[in-house]
């Protein structure tokens, strides 16, 4: 083959490659959902929530940028997973041209994924409007999710069936008061933090929390190389990127990779609901406990 043909044919060939691999991130991961199953073992946790499950789901992102059919599609596949628990952790919305488009928002909650025993939410950064600082935009959020069933944590703890969940406010929008959330903690039941922006971790607020902490807001980065960290991330710790990373203290953190997208390209970061393969008791001495 003359060096001209052969230079020819592979820029014809890398254009090819670069088209192809162009359409996949924009077309094709957006919107090619993963159910993650995970083992999930609670400390002192009641024998009656042994097997049960529990389901995550982060950032959804109802606008624009996204096609809330999609998001529709993806929560009624999710209903057929039937979870015990399932729990929202946050960014329901993203805010387009100043505005929230609570009626894309509406029809999305219309098939919101319910727990037979319990469903509760917490509230992400967008969640609070322009700059995260519009207050109304978040209780407009609250009560579309409590009209529907699904019980919204701001700063708060509520106990369904002897399972304690937790959950934090917002890191950006300033409205985090991890004191009062966990005012009625007790070490001797079995508790789960939700908490949206997984940044929250290392700061000295856990007092003596141990357990599992469940976080949305980095979407795994949306693009990043095969084993290497996503060059993107909007958080100051470059470590949590996504999946189950071991923390101090006996804390275990989970980064869900988001449903939906702030912009529409993923490459390697499919999009993700997770539903553990049922809750397990897990004796305080097999986590290192005193």
């Amino acid at each position: 083959m003359k060096r001209r043909d052969f230079i020819k044919k592979s820029s014809l060939g890398l254009i090819g490659i670069s088209f192809f691999t162009g359409l996949y991130t924009w077309q094709i991961e957006p919107y090619w959902l993963e159910f993650v199953r995970l083992k999930m073992p609670i400390q002192h946790l009641p024998d009656a929530l042994i097997g049960k499950t529990l389901m995550q789901i982060s950032d959804i992102h109802v606008g624009n940028r996204v096609d809330h059919n999609y998001i529709i599609d993806s929560l009624q596949r999710a209903k057929q997973f039937n979870p015990d628990f399932v729990v929202y952790t946050g960014d329901y919305v993203t805010m387009h041209n100043h505005e929230v488009l609570y009626d894309k928002l509406e029809e999305v909650l219309q098939e919101s994924v319910k727990g037979t025993l319990g469903t509760v939410a917490i509230l992400g950064n967008h969640d609070y409007g322009l700059n995260w600082r519009e207050n109304e935009v978040a209780d407009t959020i609250s009560q579309m999710l409590s009209n529907h069933e699904v019980s919204v944590l701001r700063n708060q703890s509520i106990e369904i069936n002897h399972l304690n969940f937790i959950g934090f406010d917002d890191l950006w929008a300033s409205t985090l008061d991890a004191e009062k959330a966990l005012e009625n903690y007790d070490k001797n039941k079995a508790n789960i933090v939700l908490c949206h922006n997984p940044d929250v971790c290392d700061l000295d607020v856990w007092g003596d929390y141990q357990g599992w902490v469940l976080s949305g807001h980095t979407h795994g980065g949306q693009c990043k190389a095969p084993f290497l960290t996503p060059p993107i991330l909007p958080v100051k710790n470059k470590r949590y990127s996504a999946g189950k990373i071991e923390l101090s203290g006996n804390r275990t953190l989970y980064i869900n990779r988001a449903l939906g997208f702030s912009r529409q390209v993923r490459f390697n970061v499919r999009p993700e609901s997770i539903g553990d393969e049922g809750l397990k008791h897990c004796v305080a001495a097999r986590r290192g406990v005193d």
